[in-house]
Protein backbone atom coordinates (compact mmCIF):
# COMPACT_ATOMS: atom_id res chain seq x y z
CA UNK A 1 0.00 0.00 0.00
CA UNK A 2 1.17 3.82 -1.02
CA UNK A 3 1.70 5.30 2.73
CA UNK A 4 3.97 8.93 3.40
CA UNK A 5 6.36 8.18 6.48
CA UNK A 6 8.04 10.31 9.12
CA UNK A 7 11.83 9.15 9.17
CA UNK A 8 12.95 11.28 12.23
CA UNK A 9 12.79 14.83 13.98
CA UNK A 10 13.13 17.11 11.75
CA UNK A 11 12.98 21.36 11.09
CA UNK A 12 10.17 21.93 8.63
CA UNK A 13 12.33 25.14 8.23
CA UNK A 14 14.56 23.36 6.66
CA UNK A 15 13.39 20.60 5.70
CA UNK A 16 9.66 21.19 4.50
CA UNK A 17 9.75 17.80 2.52
CA UNK A 18 9.85 15.95 6.13
CA UNK A 19 7.45 12.82 4.67
CA UNK A 20 8.08 10.30 2.31
CA UNK A 21 6.37 8.29 0.28
CA UNK A 22 6.50 4.43 0.53
CA UNK A 23 5.16 1.56 0.09
CA UNK A 24 4.74 -0.74 2.44
CA UNK A 25 2.80 -4.07 3.25
CA UNK A 26 -1.00 -4.14 4.31
CA UNK A 27 -1.48 -4.88 7.77
CA UNK A 28 -1.78 -7.90 9.16
CA UNK A 29 -4.97 -7.49 11.76
CA UNK A 30 -5.13 -9.61 14.93
CA UNK A 31 -8.03 -11.31 16.46
CA UNK A 32 -9.51 -8.06 17.54
CA UNK A 33 -8.93 -5.48 14.94
CA UNK A 34 -9.81 -4.47 12.68
CA UNK A 35 -8.37 -3.20 8.91
CA UNK A 36 -9.57 0.18 7.67
CA UNK A 37 -9.16 1.23 4.23
CA UNK A 38 -8.30 4.91 4.51
CA UNK A 39 -10.98 7.40 2.32
CA UNK A 40 -9.56 10.25 4.30
CA UNK A 41 -7.64 11.73 7.31
CA UNK A 42 -7.13 15.62 8.83
CA UNK A 43 -4.25 17.04 9.20
CA UNK A 44 -3.34 18.15 12.54
CA UNK A 45 -1.04 20.62 14.01
CA UNK A 46 -0.11 17.72 16.59
CA UNK A 47 1.50 16.51 12.87
CA UNK A 48 3.54 19.55 13.14
CA UNK A 49 4.50 18.91 16.67
CA UNK A 50 5.31 15.21 16.14
CA UNK A 51 7.84 16.08 13.32
CA UNK A 52 9.55 19.37 14.93
CA UNK A 53 9.93 17.18 18.06
CA UNK A 54 7.77 18.91 20.66
CA UNK A 55 5.59 15.43 21.56
CA UNK A 56 6.93 12.62 23.26
CA UNK A 57 9.03 11.07 20.39
CA UNK A 58 7.15 9.02 18.14
CA UNK A 59 8.71 5.27 17.10
CA UNK A 60 10.15 5.92 13.61
CA UNK A 61 9.82 5.40 10.91
CA UNK A 62 5.99 5.86 11.60
CA UNK A 63 2.80 6.86 9.56
CA UNK A 64 1.06 9.79 10.74
CA UNK A 65 -2.14 10.65 11.14
CA UNK A 66 -5.15 10.18 13.44
CA UNK A 67 -8.42 12.45 12.23
CA UNK A 68 -9.10 8.91 9.95
CA UNK A 69 -12.44 8.03 8.08
CA UNK A 70 -12.64 4.95 5.89
CA UNK A 71 -14.43 1.25 5.87
CA UNK A 72 -13.90 -1.97 7.41
CA UNK A 73 -12.49 -4.13 5.00
CA UNK A 74 -11.17 -7.08 7.23
CA UNK A 75 -12.31 -8.39 10.87
CA UNK A 76 -10.00 -10.10 13.00
CA UNK A 77 -11.76 -13.86 14.42
CA UNK A 78 -12.67 -11.83 17.24
CA UNK A 79 -13.77 -8.87 15.83
CA UNK A 80 -17.48 -8.79 15.51
CA UNK A 81 -18.41 -4.90 16.07
CA UNK A 82 -18.66 -3.86 13.24
CA UNK A 83 -19.53 -5.30 9.71
CA UNK A 84 -17.77 -5.53 6.38
CA UNK A 85 -18.06 -2.02 4.81
CA UNK A 86 -18.83 -0.25 7.65
CA UNK A 87 -18.39 3.84 7.69
CA UNK A 88 -15.43 3.82 10.93
CA UNK A 89 -13.76 6.74 12.51
CA UNK A 90 -10.02 6.47 14.48
CA UNK A 91 -8.94 9.57 16.43
CA UNK A 92 -6.08 10.19 18.35
CA UNK A 93 -6.42 7.48 21.31
CA UNK A 94 -5.24 4.17 20.06
CA UNK A 95 -5.37 2.31 22.81
CA UNK A 96 -4.99 2.38 26.50
CA UNK A 97 -4.17 -0.49 29.25
CA UNK A 98 -8.17 -0.74 29.99
CA UNK A 99 -7.12 -2.05 33.87
CA UNK A 100 -5.62 1.25 35.62
CA UNK A 101 -7.42 3.75 37.69
CA UNK A 102 -7.83 6.09 34.99
CA UNK A 103 -9.20 3.40 32.77
CA UNK A 104 -11.85 2.21 35.14
CA UNK A 105 -13.07 5.50 35.53
CA UNK A 106 -13.57 6.50 32.06
CA UNK A 107 -10.48 8.86 31.57
CA UNK A 108 -8.41 6.90 29.72
CA UNK A 109 -6.71 9.58 28.10
CA UNK A 110 -4.39 9.81 31.40
CA UNK A 111 -3.17 5.75 31.63
CA UNK A 112 -0.21 5.76 31.77
CA UNK A 113 -0.09 3.45 28.44
CA UNK A 114 -1.51 5.68 26.36
CA UNK A 115 -1.00 5.04 23.23
CA UNK A 116 -1.54 7.32 20.35
CA UNK A 117 -2.88 6.82 16.87
CA UNK A 118 0.29 7.78 14.42
CA UNK A 119 2.89 8.46 16.89
CA UNK A 120 2.72 5.06 19.37
CA UNK A 121 1.05 2.94 16.06
CA UNK A 122 0.64 3.62 12.39
CA UNK A 123 -1.68 6.25 11.35
CA UNK A 124 -3.91 7.22 8.21
CA UNK A 125 -1.52 8.91 6.35
CA UNK A 126 -1.79 5.94 3.87
CA UNK A 127 -4.40 3.66 2.42
CA UNK A 128 -5.01 1.32 5.55
CA UNK A 129 -4.70 1.15 9.09
CA UNK A 130 -5.70 -1.75 11.70
CA UNK A 131 -6.89 -0.92 15.11
CA UNK A 132 -8.72 -2.54 17.89
CA UNK A 133 -12.54 -2.84 17.47
CA UNK A 134 -12.96 -1.05 20.85
CA UNK A 135 -11.10 1.93 19.89
CA UNK A 136 -13.04 2.78 16.56
CA UNK A 137 -15.81 4.33 15.89
CA UNK A 138 -18.80 4.52 13.82
CA UNK A 139 -19.60 7.43 11.60
CA UNK A 140 -23.16 8.83 11.30
CA UNK A 141 -25.00 8.66 8.04
CA UNK A 142 -24.75 11.78 5.51
CA UNK A 143 -21.24 12.82 7.06
CA UNK A 144 -18.50 11.72 3.89
CA UNK A 145 -15.80 10.59 5.23
CA UNK A 146 -13.59 13.94 4.30
CA UNK A 147 -16.32 16.01 6.66
CA UNK A 148 -15.99 13.12 9.38
CA UNK A 149 -12.45 13.06 9.64
CA UNK A 150 -12.06 16.66 11.55
CA UNK A 151 -14.83 15.43 13.63
CA UNK A 152 -12.35 12.67 15.30
CA UNK A 153 -10.04 15.18 16.75
CA UNK A 154 -11.01 18.92 15.90
CA UNK A 155 -14.05 18.20 17.14
CA UNK A 156 -13.79 15.86 19.91
CA UNK A 157 -10.65 17.82 21.64
CA UNK A 158 -12.98 20.87 20.95
CA UNK A 159 -15.45 18.89 22.91
CA UNK A 160 -13.66 18.36 25.82
CA UNK A 161 -12.35 21.47 25.95
CA UNK A 162 -15.75 22.69 26.07
CA UNK A 163 -17.00 20.54 28.69
CA UNK A 164 -13.61 21.08 30.84
CA UNK A 165 -14.41 25.05 30.08
CA UNK A 166 -17.18 24.19 33.00
CA UNK A 167 -19.99 27.30 31.49
CA UNK A 168 -23.42 27.42 31.64
CA UNK A 169 -25.62 28.79 29.23
CA UNK A 170 -25.55 32.67 29.02
CA UNK A 171 -22.22 32.92 30.40
CA UNK A 172 -19.68 34.23 28.18
CA UNK A 173 -17.03 32.51 26.01
CA UNK A 174 -13.60 33.15 24.39
CA UNK A 175 -11.45 31.31 21.81
CA UNK A 176 -7.45 32.17 21.06
CA UNK A 177 -6.74 31.28 17.36
CA UNK A 178 -9.06 30.09 15.40
CA UNK A 179 -8.56 26.54 13.03
CA UNK A 180 -9.75 23.52 12.78
CA UNK A 181 -10.82 22.80 16.52
CA UNK A 182 -11.70 26.47 17.22
CA UNK A 183 -14.29 26.79 14.06
CA UNK A 184 -15.99 23.22 15.17
CA UNK A 185 -16.69 24.85 18.85
CA UNK A 186 -18.15 27.80 18.11
CA UNK A 187 -20.65 25.97 16.23
CA UNK A 188 -21.13 23.30 18.67
CA UNK A 189 -21.23 26.18 21.29
CA UNK A 190 -24.08 28.04 19.64
CA UNK A 191 -26.01 24.63 20.16
CA UNK A 192 -25.38 23.66 23.35
CA UNK A 193 -25.66 27.44 24.67
CA UNK A 194 -28.09 29.24 22.76
CA UNK A 195 -28.31 32.54 24.73
CA UNK A 196 -24.31 32.99 25.34
CA UNK A 197 -22.09 35.00 23.50
CA UNK A 198 -18.47 33.83 22.22
CA UNK A 199 -15.70 36.26 21.00
CA UNK A 200 -12.59 35.33 18.93
CA UNK A 201 -9.15 36.45 19.20
CA UNK A 202 -7.03 35.40 16.09
CA UNK A 203 -3.53 37.01 14.68
CA UNK A 204 -5.22 36.54 10.88
CA UNK A 205 -7.86 38.93 9.70
CA UNK A 206 -9.05 36.39 7.61
CA UNK A 207 -9.92 34.52 10.35
CA UNK A 208 -11.53 37.08 12.26
CA UNK A 209 -13.45 37.45 9.75
CA UNK A 210 -14.42 33.72 9.22
CA UNK A 211 -15.35 33.69 13.03
CA UNK A 212 -17.71 36.35 12.52
CA UNK A 213 -19.31 35.09 9.46
CA UNK A 214 -19.79 31.84 11.74
CA UNK A 215 -22.19 33.92 14.17
CA UNK A 216 -19.04 35.45 16.95
CA UNK A 217 -20.03 38.56 19.00
CA UNK A 218 -16.84 39.57 18.84
CA UNK A 219 -13.67 38.88 16.84
CA UNK A 220 -10.22 40.58 17.66
CA UNK A 221 -6.55 40.20 17.41
CA UNK A 222 -4.14 38.31 19.76
CA UNK A 223 -3.35 41.02 22.27
CA UNK A 224 -6.69 42.91 22.25
CA UNK A 225 -8.70 43.68 25.11
CA UNK A 226 -12.36 41.69 24.87
CA UNK A 227 -15.37 44.52 25.23
CA UNK A 228 -16.26 42.16 27.83
CA UNK A 229 -14.62 39.94 30.60
CA UNK A 230 -15.29 36.01 29.72
CA UNK A 231 -16.24 33.48 32.39
CA UNK A 232 -13.92 30.99 30.46
CA UNK A 233 -11.30 31.04 27.00
CA UNK A 234 -10.42 28.42 25.28
CA UNK A 235 -6.75 28.29 24.04
CA UNK A 236 -6.12 26.69 20.64
CA UNK A 237 -2.44 28.51 19.62
CA UNK A 238 0.90 26.80 19.45
CA UNK A 239 2.62 29.46 20.98
CA UNK A 240 2.58 31.49 24.82
CA UNK A 241 1.54 34.88 24.15
CA UNK A 242 -2.71 34.30 23.21
CA UNK A 243 -2.21 32.34 26.77
CA UNK A 244 -1.13 35.37 28.72
CA UNK A 245 -3.18 37.98 26.88
CA UNK A 246 -6.15 35.47 27.41
CA UNK A 247 -5.54 35.81 31.58
CA UNK A 248 -6.54 39.36 31.21
CA UNK A 249 -9.75 39.20 29.48
CA UNK A 250 -11.00 36.46 31.81
CA UNK A 251 -13.45 37.62 34.26
CA UNK A 252 -12.74 36.90 38.20
CA UNK A 253 -13.11 33.04 38.89
CA UNK A 254 -12.69 32.70 35.14
CA UNK A 255 -10.82 29.37 33.53
CA UNK A 256 -8.54 29.21 30.59
CA UNK A 257 -8.61 25.68 29.16
CA UNK A 258 -5.36 25.17 26.75
CA UNK A 259 -5.46 22.76 24.34
CA UNK A 260 -2.75 22.37 23.26
CA UNK A 261 -0.22 18.71 23.39
CA UNK A 262 2.83 20.93 23.26
CA UNK A 263 3.59 24.76 23.15
CA UNK A 264 6.77 26.26 20.76
CA UNK A 265 9.43 27.80 22.15
CA UNK A 266 9.67 30.55 20.28
CA UNK A 267 8.00 32.97 22.13
CA UNK A 268 8.57 31.37 25.96
CA UNK A 269 10.37 34.46 27.28
CA UNK A 270 6.44 36.24 26.59
CA UNK A 271 5.65 34.85 30.13
CA UNK A 272 7.93 37.98 31.35
CA UNK A 273 4.88 40.10 30.74
CA UNK A 274 2.83 38.12 33.45
CA UNK A 275 1.37 40.16 35.84
CA UNK A 276 -0.14 38.15 38.97
CA UNK A 277 -2.80 41.34 40.14
CA UNK A 278 -3.25 41.71 36.21
CA UNK A 279 -3.16 37.75 34.37
CA UNK A 280 -3.90 35.75 37.76
CA UNK A 281 -5.17 36.75 41.03
CA UNK A 282 -9.09 37.30 41.68
CA UNK A 283 -9.21 32.95 41.37
CA UNK A 284 -8.42 32.58 37.98
CA UNK A 285 -7.36 29.36 36.80
CA UNK A 286 -5.55 27.48 34.11
CA UNK A 287 -6.13 23.95 33.05
CA UNK A 288 -4.76 21.51 30.29
CA UNK A 289 -6.29 19.27 28.01
CA UNK A 290 -4.74 15.86 27.29
CA UNK A 291 -5.92 14.07 24.90
CA UNK A 292 -9.23 12.46 24.44
CA UNK A 293 -11.38 9.22 25.88
CA UNK A 294 -13.47 7.42 23.77
CA UNK A 295 -16.31 9.02 25.61
CA UNK A 296 -15.50 12.50 23.88
CA UNK A 297 -15.62 11.28 20.82
CA UNK A 298 -18.98 8.81 21.27
CA UNK A 299 -20.72 11.88 22.49
CA UNK A 300 -19.44 14.57 20.42
CA UNK A 301 -20.09 12.39 16.81
CA UNK A 302 -23.99 12.09 18.26
CA UNK A 303 -23.74 15.71 19.03
CA UNK A 304 -22.31 16.61 15.27
CA UNK A 305 -25.41 14.50 13.28
CA UNK A 306 -28.25 16.24 16.01
CA UNK A 307 -27.01 19.61 15.01
CA UNK A 308 -25.71 18.92 12.13
CA UNK A 309 -22.26 20.24 12.51
CA UNK A 310 -20.27 20.49 9.11
CA UNK A 311 -16.69 21.15 9.32
CA UNK A 312 -15.52 23.67 6.27
CA UNK A 313 -12.61 21.72 4.82
CA UNK A 314 -10.18 21.93 2.07
CA UNK A 315 -8.88 18.73 0.77
CA UNK A 316 -5.89 17.68 -0.90
CA UNK A 317 -4.41 14.06 -2.51
CA UNK A 318 -2.26 12.12 0.12
CA UNK A 319 0.91 12.93 -2.01
CA UNK A 320 0.53 16.75 -1.25
CA UNK A 321 0.65 16.28 2.57
CA UNK A 322 3.30 18.02 2.84
CA UNK A 323 1.97 21.01 1.21
CA UNK A 324 -0.90 20.77 3.50
CA UNK A 325 1.70 20.41 6.92
CA UNK A 326 3.51 23.51 5.20
CA UNK A 327 0.39 25.64 4.94
CA UNK A 328 -0.73 24.44 8.20
CA UNK A 329 2.52 25.62 9.79
CA UNK A 330 2.20 29.23 7.90
CA UNK A 331 -0.79 30.08 9.49
CA UNK A 332 -3.08 28.59 5.79
CA UNK A 333 -6.00 28.01 7.66
CA UNK A 334 -9.43 28.09 7.24
CA UNK A 335 -11.49 25.60 8.55
CA UNK A 336 -9.42 21.81 8.49
CA UNK A 337 -7.19 20.70 6.34
CA UNK A 338 -8.07 16.54 4.83
CA UNK A 339 -6.09 14.40 2.63
CA UNK A 340 -8.37 12.70 0.43
CA UNK A 341 -6.96 8.91 -0.27
CA UNK A 342 -9.32 6.12 -1.72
Amino acid sequence: MKALILEGITSLKENPQPLKQVEVPVPVVGSEEILVQVSACGVCHTELDEIEGRTPPPRFPVILGHQIAGKVVERGKKARKFKPGAHVGVGWIYSSCGECSFCRSGIENLCADFKATGRDADGGYAEYLKINQDYAFLIPENFTSSQAAPLLCAGAIGYRSLRLANLTDGQRLGLTGFGASAHLVLKLFQYLYPHSQIFVFARSERERNFALELGAAWAGDTDDESPHKLHSIIDTTPIWKPVVEALKNLESAGRLVVNAIRKEETDKEYFQKLDYARHLWQEKEIKSVANVTRRDITEFLELAIKIPLIPEVTEYPLREANRALMELKEGKIRGAKVLKIS
